[in-house]
């Protein structure tokens, strides 16, 4: 099997599927095929030689169509390498990036059978007039600033160095 990656992800207002293109772009530049799909869309993982899946993290819990995903693609998963992001914090500091960290640990624990070669956390955007039901009810999210601070050099350089990782096992 060729070296043929599903970049899926989840998503709710869209800064995550913005993040999964540039990772399906990266690896392709690096000589990958590589598509991107949400992880509703992605029925199948049949030709694909591995995954790479993304979803945000959001009031301490992983999307659930990224949870949705490893459930419905078990046994496929168990036969390709694979690699994860979460995006989250709002703010650059560390403190933020650990807490997300163990929020995706946590989520992931819920999967004993899956073992990511790669997992990363990235920042995230923040706009309070996208925020639909029941978030745009919480008077303290509405007041928070537009913020975005997914950091693109390193997505991609995360995404160049799932290259070697994300080739068919043997």
């Amino acid at each position: 099997m060729s070296a043929s990656v599903l970049v899926a992800y989840a998503t709710r207002y869209g800064s995550t599927r913005e993040v999964a293109e540039t990772i399906a772009a990266t690896l392709q530049e690096s000589g990958l095929a590589a598509d991107c799909l949400s992880a509703r869309e992605a029925h199948t993982l049949e030709g694909y030689s591995a995954v790479v899946l993304g979803a945000p993290l959001q009031m301490f819990r992983w999307h659930d169509d990224a949870k949705q995903f490893l459930s419905r693609h078990r046994q496929a998963l168990m036969e390709r390498p694979a690699a994860v992001f979460a995006l989250g914090p709002f703010h650059v500091e560390a403190k933020e990036f650990e807490e997300a960290r163990a929020q995706l640990d946590k989520e992931l624990l819920k999967f004993p059978w899956f073992a990511p070669a790669a997992i990363e956390i990235f920042g995230g955007k923040f706009d309070p007039t996208t925020l639909r039901f029941p978030m745009n009810l919480m008077p303290g999210l509405k007041q928070m600033p537009v913020n975005d601070i997914r950091d693109w050099p390193a997505i991609r350089a995360w995404a160049s160095s799932l290259v070697g990782l994300l080739q068919p096992k043997r």
